[in-house]
């Protein structure tokens, strides 16, 4: 699920690549969704980007690949060229039968219970938050990873985290809070409208969430335009 702003700027790439096979730049990107300024484009790229939607091309300037479009919309991507490392990304169709084995850093002792948890949907950078208000499914969780409070379970989507131990496709386990240290992976809402999973940095007067990957930048916000919605707490993986 993709914010409006989001799918704006999506088919507007798209399009433009379509018609004359070149990217739009960052004016003409901010003029056709009526933006102010052109860091609220590098947002909104750096979240389809996350989200496996577009893909920039090194060491090229002003060069976008579509990877994939929402569902419904019209697309003429590109064949991507085979490159060392790159994985499209695929979106599992059996969401609710799947079940997470615990991974072996995060096993639970012999014998020790479990707890029901609500699966709330995936997130990733620019995640929509009414995406993750939701549940959608229910998973058992090892008490050994749960403490006081309300938990809930979200899947991530992307790899903005991976040199945190965070791979897309985990499951993470989120307890409920409105603050955390500083440090802390958490849940974070900006400007009241999308939800990403980031490590929490205070700078002053300012707020950083910092990804776990050198490929993603670290975004810097007011505080009052930042609201912690959770703290990662434990972490299930699913080994097909």
């Amino acid at each position: 699920m993709l914010t409006k702003k989001q799918h704006e700027l999506l088919v507007f790439i798209n399009d433009r690549l379509t018609e004359t096979g070149v990217s739009p730049s960052f004016d003409e990107m901010k003029e056709a969704l009526d933006l102010r300024s052109k860091s609220g484009i590098h947002r909104l790229i750096t979240a389809l980007e996350e989200r496996g939607f577009i893909r920039r091309l090194p060491h090229r300037a002003r060069a976008l690949e579509i990877l994939k479009m929402p569902e419904g919309a019209k697309a003429d991507p590109a064949p991507a060229p085979a490159q060392r490392g790159f994985k499209p990304a695929v979106v599992d169709g059996d969401f609710k039968r799947r079940r997470p084995e615990i991974a072996p850093r995060a096993a639970a002792p012999a014998g020790a219970g479990s707890v029901d948890l609500p699966v709330l949907g995936r997130i990733a950078a620019g995640t929509p938050i009414e995406a993750i208000q939701h549940e959608v499914d229910r998973f058992n969780a090892p008490d050994a990873l749960i403490g006081k409070g309300d938990h809930y379970i979200l899947e991530v989507q992307g790899e903005s985290m991976i040199n945190a131990g965070i791979q897309d496709g985990d499951y993470v386990i989120i307890k409920r809070c409105s603050d955390a240290e500083n440090g802390a992976i958490v849940v974070a809402l900006v400007d009241d409208e999308e939800a990403t999973l980031k490590r929490l940095r205070r700078k002053g007067a300012s707020v950083a969430l910092e990804a776990a990957n050198p490929d993603f930048e670290t975004r810097i916000y007011g505080p009052d335009r930042v609201a912690v919605q959770g703290k990662l707490v434990g972490l299930m993986r699913s080994y097909h």
